[in-house]
Parts: structure tokens; C-alpha cells; sequence
């Protein structure tokens, strides 16, 4: 399934909504970091398989292995397998806030990505509408959590977090030729399947933890729906809709800011599920990140260009 252009931003939009959930799903499974990282992408990589297999366009998947396979297996192993491990051994040591605050800094590192492998140049107005999205996230995130942030011991956590930003911003920017040469769906499938395979063997030689599928239905029932949801929406469902989105965008940096949004999403759900009531602080920062995102998607629109 290869995304048209006119679709790409809603793709990677509802690809950032489902990575506003993923924190929240990896600490409700009850399941360690790098172990949940495992499951996470086994359950994620089977849903994938299973969707591109059953379609015409996208079951051909030894020809992209084939033709693209000496660069295809490093960058999945290091922008799937190492980038959200981290990502989920993160939570074991830093708190949700802290981990989803240095995720949100993906679209800088695209946007870095991008220019030193493209030489896409980054405007001005990305430079100054990043800058303020980043104050509206670190304002969102840190209001009433300064204490959790000040925390030394979860400076590891926070390193993790940051590398795994890196590493999914780089495999975003590299991947782009291969998903444009042989479709998102058939590259993101491949991408995720030796991930999975990557991450399994990776945390079974230094954890001793050899996952065994077949045992996640006597898992308890919060544990098991907890990962069924992380493996299929906000695996197999966001990893297609981000990374295919960010392929087909005619703009990556631009589409990739959508990300921004990833805190704001998580506070509105915590508002309207939970009851939260936001503070002026926090509608202020929410205002200013989402208008960020929004000038900068539509700033074509309303500064019409100078002939």
C-alpha cells in the first residue's frame, strides 16, 4: 500500500497519534522494557506480514530484500531493533514525562538527517517554528513535573531516550529511497519483520529472555491486551501509516513536525478520558505547539509566495 502524496499528512498525523499511546500501553503491560520491546515488534511484525501478504501490490517482498538487502537489514536492525529498544528499556528508568519528552525532538533530528544526507537545506521558519514547538512540548511535559525531571538516577533512562530520537530520525531519512523505489508498505513490513527478529535474538543473548509467542494467551488479561494493542496499532497500524506518510511527503521535515503534536494528543486524551483539568499553562503550551505545526503545514497557504 503505497500512500498518495495528497494523504501523507494525515498519514503521519494519525501515525503520531498512535505513538501518544505507546508509553502508556508499555508501562500498562506490567512486562520490562527490553522484553515488551520483543513483543511489541513480534506481534507488530506478524500483523504486517499478514496485511501485506494478503495484497497484490505489496506480497513481492524478496525483491526489495533482494535488490536493497546490504542496506535494508543494518538500517532496520539499528533504526527498529537498537532505536526502540532503547526506547523501551528507557521506561524502565525514566518516567513516562521524561521518555516522551525526548522523543518529541524526532522531527529536529529529521530535519538534521535530512540536510546531512540531502543537503535539504532547513529554512529560517522551520528553525523558528521548531524552536517554539519545542518551548510548547518542554512547557506541556514539565508543568507540575519539575521534581520527576530534576531526578539524577533517571539520566540513563533519558540518554536511551534521546538515542532512540536518533536512531528513528536516521532510519526515517534513509529508508525514504527504499520505500520510493519499492512502496512503504513492502519496506516497512521487511523493516519491522527483521527488527523483530533482531530485537528477539538481541534480548535473548543478553537478558537470557528467548520470548516465546505462544505464551501471551496465559498472560493476565491486562497484560495481554496491553501488548496486542502495542503490537498492532502502535506497531503494525503507526510504524505504516508514520513511515509510508514521511516516504510520500513532499516535504519530510515539514510532515515529520506533525510529531510535535504527540504531547498535546496525550494531554487532550488525559483531559477527556481522564477528567484532567488543564491548567492556563498548559492550554497556553498546547496552543503554541499546535499553531507551530500548523503554520508551518500551511504557511505556503497563507504567505502566498513572491513572484
Amino acid at each position: 500500500m503505497n500512500i498518495p502524496v495528497r494523504w501523507a499528512y494525515l498519514a503521519v498525523f494519525i501515525g503520531v497519534c498512535g505513538h501518544a499511546s505507546s508509553e502508556f500501553f508499555a508501562k500498562l503491560t506490567g512486562v520490562a522494557g527490553p522484553e515488551v520491546s520483543v513483543w511489541r515488534y513480534v506481534i507488530g511484525a506478524i500483523g504486517l506480514l499478514l496485511w501485506s501478504l494478503s495484497r497484490s501490490d505489496s506480497r513481492d517482498l524478496l525483491t526489495p530484500l533482494r535488490e536493497d538487502w546490504r542496506g535494508l537489514i543494518p538500517l532496520s536492525l539499528l533504526g527498529v531493533s537498537a532505536a526502540y529498544l532503547f526506547f523501551h528499556w528507557a521506561l524502565d528508568f525514566a518516567s513516562v514525562i521524561q521518555v516522551a519528552t525526548l522523543v518529541t525532538t524526532i522531527p529536529i533530528f529529521v530535519g538534521l538527517a535530512n540536510l546531512a544526507v540531502n543537503r535539504t537545506p532547513i529554512s529560517t521558519v522551520k528553525i523558528v517554528t521548531g524552536a517554539l514547538a519545542v518551548i510548547g512540548v518542554a512547557i506541556l511535559l514539565t508543568d507540575g513535573y519539575l521534581d520527576v525531571l530534576a531526578e539524577g538516577s533517571s539520566l540513563q533512562g533519558v540518554l536511551m531516550a534521546l538515542l532512540c530520537a536518533v536512531l528513528a530520525a536516521g532510519y526515517s531519512v534513509l529508508a525514504k529511497p527504499m520505500m520510493q523505489r519499492h512502496g512503504g508498505m513492502r519496506v516497512t513490513t521487511l523493516a519491522v519483520t527483521i527488527g523483530a527478529a533482531g530485537l528477539w535474538l538481541l534480548v535473548g543473548a543478553l537478558w537470557g529472555i528467548w520470548v516465546n509467542p505462544l505464551t501471551l494467551f496465559s498472560m493476565p488479561e491486562v497484560a495481554f491486551w496491553s501488548l496486542i494493542v502495542l503490537g498492532i496499532w502502535n506497531t503494525t497500524i503507526t510504524q505504516l501509516l508514520w513511515l509510508g506518510g514521511l516516504a510520500s511527503a513532499p516535504d519530510m521535515t515539514r510532515a515529520s513536525y506533525l510529531f510535535f503534536l504527540k504531547p498535546v494528543i496525550a494531554a487532550i486524551l488525559a483531559i477527556a478520558i481522564l477528567g484532567d483539568k488543564p491548567t492556563w499553562l498548559q492550554v497556553s503550551a498546547i496552543a503554541l505547539v499546535s499553531g507551530s505545526v500548523l503554520f508551518e503545514i500551511y504557511r505556503q497557504r497563507l504567505i502566498p509566495a513572491r513572484k
